[in-house]
């Protein structure tokens, strides 16, 4: 499977999103990811479906779209979504979602789920059947820039073994939080095949989209 760069879009200029998407597709990453915060699931009030599915209308680049709220079917139902975006929610919410993975793979949406620090890589189990995805969380979810979680990289190649087991390496092990370019690398080589890149590899201060892009693409490649 090719590596894929998934560019956070809360450490975009907000103001000039449209202006950053673009230089954004012009050096070839992969997908834009959005996160969606409801304020209750994690203590922090992000974006609504408004903002994706304005989003929609100025790139043709699939959105990652990660769900951090307590009822995830509310903002699926508002959200314009096309082929090959991608809707991720978290297993810690302690439910399943096989009929919402039907109902999103029947429009050609991808369905993943996300997996917190503290959880471990067996809670995935239930959903083995029908994700497409698991995002493991390499930080406390909420805030742009937090921190590495110590150890917390050794959890990939724990991930990538489990899903081998369970005869699933189809899945793709997405990586979010504080990903540089130097963890980018290593966790590539323990499997990992979607990097979400913010403030730690593709946001650095100081440089440029133009630089930091085709050094992050080089780390993973």
């Amino acid at each position: 499977m090719k590596n894929i760069i998934s560019v956070s879009v809360m450490c975009s200029s907000l103001m000039n999103l449209a202006d950053d998407i673009a230089i954004l597709e012009k050096n070839g990453v992969d997908w834009l990811h959005v996160d969606i915060m409801d304020g209750h699931f994690v203590p922090n009030l992000t974006f609504g479906p408004d903002f994706p599915n304005a989003m929609h209308e100025v790139t043709s680049l699939p959105l990652d779209i990660h769900l951090m709220t307590d009822r995830p079917e509310l903002i699926v139902g508002k959200l314009k979504l096309r082929p090959n975006d991608i809707i991720s929610t978290h297993v810690e919410l302690g439910r399943g979602f096989s009929e919402l993975a039907n109902e999103l793979h029947n429009k050609g949406v991808k369905f993943g789920v996300v997996v917190n620090p503290d959880t471990p890589v067996q809670s995935v189990e239930p959903f083995l059947e029908y994700i497409d995805m698991v995002t493991l969380m390499l930080v406390y979810p909420g805030f742009a820039g937090a921190k590495l979680v110590d150890g917390i990289l050794e959890k990939v190649a724990l991930m990538h073994d489990y899903l081998l087991s369970k005869n699933r390496a189809d899945i793709r092990i997405s990586v979010d939080g504080s990903v540089s370019k130097e963890r980018a690398q290593l966790m590539a080589g323990m499997g990992a095949s979607v990097f979400v890149g913010g403030t730690a590899g593709i946001y650095r201060k100081g440089m440029k989209l133009e630089d930091t892009i085709p050094e992050f693409r080089a780390s993973i490649e």
